[in-house]
């Protein structure tokens, strides 16, 4: 499988640096190089590609601006010298972050994650990757979902074991899900719908409360103005699953 690719950075050297390690990666082919958003905005627009190694902090159009208004299938690797954009990389739906001086492994490491993502997506369109499409394990029928205390998780190259009483709240993606987990610092990413991962949990101990978010209720400490928080981060509770969850809460709560 071969991916196209893009860089867009405003210094000439970091082009120069990008463009020799796409040159020597056999399965990225570059589409395009452009010092700056806005002179990359018609072509890429015009013809999307598969992946884009983004600059943030650039004149006019920065990094972030830009990701916002880009095409949904692109997938982007932001690439930049300031370590305090990678929490706002996650926000804009970044495939990952790479600080500058960018060496060849960590490139390669961030251009194969890019890889395995397109190649989950093929599989899944042509449902090779399980019932669901999703490439994910399922429950077997046999087992109770209540009963069950970890799942797996297909991320990256590998399955990895999530442990059910772990999990604060799942966030739903396009076609992809992160799973925020007690304790870590970064969410797990993996690609398959909210609805093949809301169908795996047992229903006693989550619930949706969002179009976009499945919250574990025993995790909550707070809930404020409609909005669950979790440290810094605020779930809304939507109109639509407001009062599943409130009958939820109430079994467990004393509410007025």
């Amino acid at each position: 499988m071969k991916l196209t690719c893009a860089i867009i950075d405003d210094e000439p050297l970091a082009i120069s640096l990008l463009e020799s390690y796409v040159n020597k990666t056999p399965f990225l082919e570059l589409a395009g190089k452009y010092n700056s958003a806005v002179n990359a905005l018609p072509m890429l627009t015009k013809e999307p590609v598969d992946l884009l190694f983004l600059d943030i902090q650039m004149p006019e159009l920065n990094g972030m601006e830009f990701s916002r208004i880009l095409e949904a299938e692109t997938r982007i690797i932001f690439t930049t010298a300031f370590s305090q954009y990678a929490l706002d990389s996650y926000k804009v739906n970044a495939l990952d972050y790479l600080l500058k001086p960018i060496s060849y492994a960590d490139f390669l490491k961030s251009a194969n994650k890019a890889l395995q993502w397109y190649e989950l997506l093929r599989e899944g369109k042509e449902g090779k990757a399980d019932p669901g499409k999703d490439g994910q394990p399922t429950v077997p029928a046999a087992q109770s979902q209540s009963s069950i205390e970890s799942i797996f998780i297909k991320t990256e190259y590998k399955l990895v074991q999530v442990e059910l009483r772990k999990i604060l709240y799942i966030e739903g993606l396009k076609d992809y899900v992160k799973i925020f987990i007690e304790g870590e610092p970064h969410p797990i990413l993996s690609l398959m719908s909210m609805k093949s991962l809301e169908d795996m949990l047992p229903t006693n101990r989550f619930i949706r409360v969002h179009r976009s978010f499945i919250v574990q209720p025993e995790k909550i400490k707070v809930i404020e103005r409609n909005r669950i928080v979790f440290g810094k981060e605020y779930i809304p509770i939507s109109d639509n699953y407001k009062q599943k969850f409130m009958e939820f809460l109430a079994q467990r709560s004393l509410l007025p």
